[in-house]
């Protein structure tokens, strides 16, 4: 699954859920918008940036970061990324926060002390499993919590969160956003389901042929003719990784390039 284009869309449609997450649910959404801003002339785009609106100068700057596995150099990358758009960017905000929101704790690095400077002040870590102690009756943590969810119990949890969606979503396009944010992580976690099976684990008749579920087909059968073209060397990378070779490492042994590495295990 595509976590990050996932996250994305999410957080961009829907970001009182970011904000819920990092616990703090009162930061009125109007603050701020969120963008996923290119560094130039280098190979870094952050994940995304939540950024106070012109007419709040005062607010903190919200980096994120998405990191589904295990990356020796993730931290390097980071704050090299931040460093490199505060120089090209230029913003006003007094201060800032690194949010990065982890799968498990279990993918996350040993943290350098070479940034021990910046780890109080700034970092802020997030691990999906572990967000059990959140509200049950919380929508946004629902779905959150789908992206992470086993295949045997997401297909129960899409249909808790459809219906709760239902009930408590009264603002009819809001509605259809979260439906459709659903029915994309469900289409993603089994992409060998037809339409019509999804409909049925969901209880649902609202799949059709709708943008999200064609899209989401489409990515599919883009990303099965780029596994075709390299799949020998794609097949090694998980392999390399689960032996503890580094990201560097696979890359100089597959004779791929680092960011086509990095791109494979996200999409696992």
């Amino acid at each position: 699954m595509k976590t990050d284009t996932i996250f994305y869309e999410i957080f961009k449609e829907l970001p009182n859920i970011f904000f819920e997450i990092i616990g703090k649910p009162d930061i009125s959404t109007n603050t701020y918008e969120f963008t996923a801003p290119e560094i130039k002339q280098t190979s870094f785009r952050l994940d995304g940036l939540f950024s106070p609106l012109k007419e709040f100068p005062n607010q903190p700057l919200y980096f994120v970061e998405i990191q589904f596995y295990k990356d020796e150099e993730f931290y390097d990358r980071l704050f090299t990324s931040i460093f490199l758009y505060f120089t090209q960017y230029q913003p006003p905000n007094p201060d800032w926060f690194a949010i990065v929101i982890y799968d498990k704790r279990s993918n996350e690095r040993s943290y350098p002390q070479r940034y021990r400077s910046l780890l109080e002040p700034h970092l802020r870590r997030f691990y999906l499993d572990e967000l059990d102690d959140a509200p049950d009756d919380s929508l946004g943590i629902g779905i959150v919590r789908l992206v992470i969810e086993s295949e045997n119990k997401a297909g129960e949890l899409a249909k808790n969160l459809i219906d709760k969606a239902k009930e408590e979503l009264t603002d009819t396009l809001i509605q259809r956003k979260v439906l459709e944010f659903i029915e994309t992580i469900v289409v993603y976690k089994f992409p060998n389901l037809s339409r019509e099976e999804i409909e049925t684990m969901l209880n649902l008749n609202i799949l059709k042929e709708t943008r999200v579920y064609q899209e989401a087909k489409a990515e599919g059968r883009e990303e099965g003719k780029e596994e075709g073209k390299l799949e020998t060397k794609l097949k090694m990378i998980p392999i390399f990784l689960e032996l503890g070779l580094t990201v560097q490492e696979i890359a100089e042994r597959l004779e791929l390039d680092m960011e086509e590495v990095r791109k494979v295990l996200e999409e696992m």
